[in-house]
């Protein structure tokens, strides 16, 4: 992604302002750096850090969303081989906002490992943007 100084400048100035040099390194010099693979890696970044932490209930995801910063975790819906969560809040309208930070592979990675450890189940995790309600829908598959 090309952005140009300033896309850049209006970014700072739309996301959050405690996190804004965070998210200039995440959704700026991360992708240049990691080249086409970058969503690929920042999908298994988020599960390897996912396995560094104790997650033991879905409150103890939600809580970690809270803290890093990511908005407001809920649960819509719990199948039988499928949990669907909603990652929504200001920080996420920021992020929609802008002409970066398009991308939750991170939050999915981490979200598919976390379920991991619940479920004691081998889980992979799609997100889909949900511009008209200002949200992201993460699609947790997972088979034991």
């Amino acid at each position: 992604m090309d952005i140009n100084r300033e896309k850049l400048e209006t970014a700072v100035n739309q996301l959050q302002i405690t996190g804004s040099g965070y998210d200039i390194l995440r959704y700026v010099c991360l992708p240049e750096l990691l080249g086409k693979n970058s969503n690929t890696i920042l999908y298994i970044m988020g599960k390897n850090l996912s396995r560094k932490l104790i997650f033991s209930s879905y409150e103890d995801i939600y809580s970690f969303f809270a803290k890093a910063g990511w908005g407001n975790l809920t649960l819509i819906k719990e199948k039988r081989r499928e949990i669907i969560f909603e990652l929504s809040g200001e920080s996420i309208d920021q992020r929609l906002d802008t002409e970066i930070g398009q991308e939750f592979r991170l939050e999915a990675g981490i979200l598919s490992e976390a379920i991991e450890q619940i479920k004691s189940a081998s889980c992979e995790c799609i997100e889909e943007i949900k511009r008209k309600k200002h949200s992201v829908q993460f699609n947790v598959i997972y088979s034991k």
